[in-house]
């Protein structure tokens, strides 16, 4: 069985069952030090208990591991809660594994990303380390992973040299959008706005997250991603307690996750895979329309719930 080397970030909220989907995998990790982050309910008893009750599931600790939390007493948001969390563990650690509570990973996905932490540690070039793949069982390139100018996000690894450039407020896009900066992500004008009002609405608050941030910002400083070629995340957390994820029909949910070669093929050009890139975002533009809907839905919920 293999054990997990890097420290692992899991940060949770007020989804107990998702939870314990995902902390089964970290248990069988075996982490030597796990930091959990959660965040505060909102102003409603139903929060306070699944939040309680999430919190219950990650006591469960029945291995030799350092353990560090950040429990939020109160409600920050998905933009501040996870974005300051990931700050938090970077702070603490030059590198390290991050996982979210309905992120369910394959065993494979703790050895890929402890090789990769290790293999492109001191690699400026390489910034993001992901999990999941969105290819539709396409294989791109011959080797078991790839090069990408895209920041997937579900089940993923990374560093504190790249973690320092991250701004919550998106601050120099403008300046980076006269310098056309999506060029290095796609020429296709008509998803370079779809693109850029995305990071529009998150900069002005329409979108509640922190990831739109973390891709702007490896987009700036030309950071690749590593993605493998077989997928290693389901997501078991589309429904309608979803903040993101809230159609459960969505090809996004419950992926099939496949295990990864014990030999692995490294690539041997340092260059963003551009066919694999433009397949992913012509899936991900109508995704994000979805993402629209459910943060309008969310806010609407989270009203009512106040109420």
């Amino acid at each position: 069985m293999y054990s997990v080397k890097s420290p692992v970030l899991f940060l949770v909220f007020n989804r107990p069952k998702e939870t314990q989907k995902v902390f089964d995998a970290i248990r069988k990790s075996k982490p030597k030090k796990l930091y959990i982050a959660a965040d505060g309910p909102r102003s409603n008893d139903r929060d306070f208990i699944l939040c309680k009750e999430t919190k219950d599931v990650v006591k469960n600790i029945d291995w030799d591991c350092e353990i560090k939390t950040l429990y939020r007493d109160e409600n920050l948001g998905c933009k501040i809660a996870v974005s300051q969390a990931i700050t938090w563990f970077f702070e603490n650690e030059e590198e390290g594994i991050i996982l979210e509570d309905d992120c369910v990973p394959n065993f494979d996905f703790f050895r890929f990303c402890d090789e990769r932490l290790e293999q492109y540690r001191d690699d400026n070039r390489i910034g993001h380390i992901c999990g999941c793949n969105f290819q539709d069982n396409i294989k791109r390139g011959d080797a078991d992973y790839y090069f990408s100018n895209l920041t997937h996000v579900w089940g993923w690894a990374s560093w504190r040299r790249v973690w320092v450039n991250y701004d919550v407020n998106l601050t120099d896009l403008e300046k980076a959008k006269k310098n056309d900066f999506l060029s290095k992500v796609t020429d296709n004008k008509k998803i370079k706005n779809f693109l850029y009002n995305c990071f529009v609405r998150t900069k002005k608050g329409l979108i509640n997250t922190w990831d739109y941030q973390y891709f702007f910002s490896n987009t700036i400083n030309g950071y690749l991603s590593v993605i493998p070629n077989n997928n290693m995340i389901t997501n078991v957390g589309f429904n309608d307690d979803g903040t993101h994820t809230v159609d459960e029909n969505s090809p996004y949910a419950n992926m099939e996750v496949t295990p990864l070669p014990l030999n692995i093929i490294h690539p041997t050009i340092f260059v963003a895979n551009r066919a694999a890139d433009s397949y992913g975002l012509a899936k991900e533009a109508p995704s994000t329309i979805i993402l629209y809907y459910s943060s309008f839905k969310q806010l609407v919920k989270q009203v009512i719930k106040k109420k």
